[in-house]
């Protein structure tokens, strides 16, 4: 049974969703501040955290930085804010996704059950064709979920080290946006692309020369993204 942790000060909220992940069958743990949230995280070992990032003493994006350096945990966080600029931090420093409320609650199970599938496949032992990608002088060690840079270890954040893994197993071709939200995120619905936009940007300021002017990760204009070398 996956176990997700639920980070969430309205008590309203928290027992709505509490119930419905319940009744879908997953269990459920919960924190009420970012200070319980990193207690029980590191106690829980949850498959998944829905995080909300107004919360009461150490703030959402603080609770996501910490635990980010210290678990590859899938992050789905919750925002009230409507300032674009908040969602793109949360990105940034290791959320796979974010909702803003309100939000549908069909649309956060069906994310949840997305990324915990994701979650489960890259779980899975690969055979040895697969498990080694090399684009120019860019390796991507799947079995070790490291990848390097001639010389140099790369860190990434987990859903940078999947599109970049998907994009390296398919490299020079093109895929949208919306067919990577289904093949790298796992969403089978519609998505918002820009948590797409974000990851390629930051990816790129990790394999590129000059973020500026890409050479490997290329965006084909009308199109979307493909990875070259």
């Amino acid at each position: 049974m996956d176990k997700i942790l639920i980070v969430e000060d309205d008590r309203n909220l928290l027992d709505t969703l509490k119930y419905n992940l319940r009744r879908e069958g997953y269990e459920v743990v919960a924190a009420a501040d970012g200070a319980e949230a990193l207690d029980v995280a590191r106690r829980a070992k949850p498959g998944l955290i829905i995080l909300d990032l107004m919360l009461p003493g150490i703030s959402g994006l603080e609770v996501c930085r910490i635990l980010r350096k210290e678990m590859t945990v899938p992050i789905l966080m919750l925002t009230a804010k409507a300032e674009e600029t908040d969602k793109i931090v949360g990105l940034e420093i290791g959320a796979d996704d974010y909702m803003t409320k309100p939000f549908s609650l069909r649309e956060l199970l069906a994310r949840v059950g997305a990324m915990l599938r994701r979650a489960g496949m890259a779980e899975k032992p690969l055979g040895h064709e697969e498990a080694l990608l090399r684009v120019g002088d860019i390796e991507v060690d799947i079995a070790r979920h490291r990848v390097s840079k001639g010389t140099a270890t790369l860190e990434l954040t987990p859903k940078e080290f999947d599109l970049l893994a998907f994009l390296a197993k398919n490299r020079g071709f093109v895929f949208s946006r919306e067919r990577l939200l289904e093949k790298v995120w796992g969403y089978d619905f519609a998505g918002d692309t820009r948590t797409v936009d974000v990851h390629i940007r930051w990816l790129r300021q990790k394999i590129e020369i000059d973020p500026n002017h890409p050479r490997r990760l290329i965006t084909v204009r009308g199109t979307g993204y493909k990875l070259e070398g």
